[in-house]
């Protein structure tokens, strides 16, 4: 228990410096960038991660979402509750709610348009069109290829979670006592690990997968979420407000 205190404390002084918080979406940026470059350029070689069937991939990042909410929930009312009124703490609930509802839109959208700019081709050669095939899931039914706007979804969301996760966890700048002491530890200590999980398979995504177009947009959707809502509409009076310490600050 000593010793999760420790690192606990360390990643607390990580978290909490605003600084990181901005330089995050510049590593999401930056990396996007690069990773198109070398995709592009053909300068990384295949390994484990650039098979979409990867251990991490299909338990964890193709259910991203549920996971953050999995550990962002009980931080959230355990981090919020100390202290304050149970009205603070579902106001707070309600920013997780935005941030899936923001998920759901984006990731539907995304699939709406690849649906929309999309054709059925026989092979990925693209070669002989199945023009009479008009849906995607009718296409691939078939044993087709459906060639389409494909918005980078895993570029979204997983440059969304981890902001959103980092937002929330900067609240967490003091020692805790009593019951919670110990769920909280495991909890920072468990976002703190999905955050840097989601930063190495969004450079997984970033240098194996998609055209940057549809990568650009997606890492653009996630940050811009993450902007309009934790930079913008939080700090306004009718919005689920900012996590405990990020209010101090903006009135400091």
């Amino acid at each position: 228990m000593a010793n999760m205190d420790k690192i606990v404390r360390k990643l607390r002084v990580i978290w909490k410096i605003s600084a990181d918080r901005v330089l995050l979406p510049c590593a999401f940026s930056l990396i996007c960038i690069l990773g198109s470059f070398l995709k592009e350029q053909d300068l990384v070689p295949k390994s484990y991660f650039s098979d979409t069937k990867n251990v991490l991939n299909l338990y964890f990042v193709k259910v991203s979402w549920g996971w953050t909410l999995f550990l962002l929930v009980p931080f959230v009312v355990l981090s919020n509750s100390l202290n304050r009124p149970p009205k603070f703490v579902l106001r707070r609930l309600c920013s997780l709610l935005v941030a899936t509802a923001v998920w759901y839109v984006c990731v539907n959208t995304f699939e709406l348009i690849e649906e929309a700019t999309g054709t059925c081709y026989e092979t990925s050669t693209k070669e002989v069109i199945h023009g009479e095939l008009t849906g995607k899931g009718v296409c691939r039914k078939n044993g087709f290829v459906w060639d389409g706007c494909d918005i980078s979804g895993h570029s979204f969301i997983l440059s969304y979670s981890a902001l959103v996760i980092s937002e929330e966890m900067a609240a967490m700048v003091a020692d805790v006592r009593g019951f919670r002491k110990p769920l909280l530890n495991v909890l920072y200590l468990s976002m703190s690990v999905i955050v840097y999980l989601w930063l190495f398979m969004f450079i997984s995504t970033s240098v194996y997968f998609h055209s940057p177009l549809d990568k650009f947009i997606g890492t653009a959707c996630g940050l811009l979420a993450w902007y309009l809502t934790y930079r913008v509409w939080y700090r306004k009076r009718l919005s689920p407000g900012l996590p405990p310490q990020r209010q101090i600050k903006l009135h400091a």
